[in-house]
């Protein structure tokens, strides 16, 4: 699913690692992605915890989408930062889920936390 995410990769997000109902994705926060504050952008930051989500739902097999997500920005970010996001599974029933996504400096300082809905499709 990954290598065809041309919007994650395009955006510089690089795969870590996903098996089992988790993911680890990793992003450097550019001078293009900093808003009006010197701050990264919380689209930018979404879209790196959304992807993480992604890779980690969609790690048991059959295609799953987003049902929904939220996120709380607890620190800003700069241009230079290199974020990591760790998305866990908490728990699926039938074809939904629920998965928290921890959005990282490299130097451990929260950014933000996101939470994230999923539906498996049919026939997925």
């Amino acid at each position: 699913m990954f290598a065809a995410d041309t919007a994650s990769r395009g955006l510089g997000v690089e795969l870590v690692a996903a098996a089992d109902g988790a993911a680890v994705a990793r992003m450097r926060v550019t001078d293009a992605m900093v808003n009006g504050h010197a701050i990264a952008h919380g689209g930018f930051v979404f879209l790196l915890a959304d992807t993480a989500f992604a890779l980690a739902c969609n790690s048991h097999g059959p295609v799953t989408v987003a049902a929904g997500g939220e996120i709380t920005f607890v620190r800003p970010a700069y241009a230079g930062d290199l974020l990591v996001a760790r998305a866990a599974e908490r728990t699926r029933y039938g074809r939904s889920g629920i998965y928290d996504v921890t959005v990282t400096r490299a130097d451990g300082e929260v950014v933000a936390e996101f939470r994230g809905r999923s539906r498996t499709l049919n026939g997925g």
